[in-house]
This record gives C-alpha cells, sequence and structure tokens, in this order.
C-alpha cells in the first residue's frame, strides 16, 4: 500500500529497513563522502610530506590518524547539521555506507598502488600500535553521535 502511494506521487526513494529514505537525500549523502576522501588524502600527503620524516612512520601514522579524525569531525558535523539525517537509524544507515565506500577506495587504491593484503591490513593491527581502525569506525558512527549533540 505504502509503495503504492509513493510511486504515485512520483518521487524515488530507497528502502531502509521498515522506512523509504528520499533518494535526493541518499545521492546528497553519497556525494557528501567525497569531499572525505579529499581531506584524507590531503591528510596522508601533509604526513608524507611534513612531518613523517622527523617522527618516524609510526608515529606519523598514530599522529595522521588523529588528525584526520578531528578534521572529518568537523567535516561530518558540519553536513548532520546541513543534511540532518530523519533518525538515528537513518544516521547508522549513512554511517554504514560511509563505511563500505571507503573501505572500497581504500582497498580498491591501495591494491591498484600494487600493496599486498597484508601491508594493507597490517594498518588495521592495533597490537603493533596501528590506529588505523579508528578512522573507519569513527566514520561509521559519526554521523549518529553528530545527529545526536544537535
Amino acid at each position: 500500500m505504502m509503495k503504492t502511494s509513493i510511486v504515485q506521487r512520483g518521487r524515488n526513494y530507497i528502502w531502509q529497513g521498515k522506512r523509504y529514505m528520499n533518494m535526493s537525500i541518499f545521492l546528497k549523502y553519497l556525494l557528501a563522502w567525497l569531499p572525505m576522501m579529499v581531506i584524507a588524502v590531503g591528510n596522508g600527503t601533509l604526513r608524507d610530506l611534513g612531518y613523517k620524516k622527523y617522527v618516524g612512520e609510526l608515529i606519523a601514522h598514530q599522529v595522521s590518524t588523529l588528525t584526520l579524525i578531528f578534521f572529518l569531525s568537523i567535516y561530518v558535523r558540519y553536513i548532520v547539521s546541513a543534511i540532518p539525517p530523519a533518525s538515528s537509524k537513518q544516521a547508522l544507515f549513512l554511517g554504514i555506507v560511509w563505511l563500505l565506500l571507503t573501505l572500497s577506495f581504500e582497498f580498491g587504491l591501495g591494491l591498484a598502488r600494487g600493496r599486498s593484503w597484508a601491508s594493507l591490513l597490517a594498518d588495521y593491527d592495533l597490537l603493533h600500535g596501528r590506529l588505523w581502525l579508528l578512522v573507519p569506525v569513527f566514520i561509521t558512527i559519526a554521523p549518529y553521535i553528530f545527529l545526536k549533540l544537535r
């Protein structure tokens, strides 16, 4: 019944659990992910061309992880205030979509650049001081956190 009325109104919706999300909002969220990758690449460039030679690779990656989370916090807070998710579930759905896009980008680019799976996964090894796992976790929960902080 609900599906029929949605089709009659002529709008495009994407199924999300027991609700529909307006497709134009979903596309805005997808497009909002692109600057996140620009921020991440810029942050990595700053690390590699800036302070890495002074502090070493491990500390540089740790600092870079924390600065990336800081920069992404500013950006995601802006996105959530400009295009607020309709609910907590929608915010979590958004975070999961951003997570999948981020991991696809990261592993796709890494493999295209000739890195092995082992070296890509090594960045996720918390026991060896690699903090990169915090970034995908943050990307996943950030929309929910900033929705709740509004």
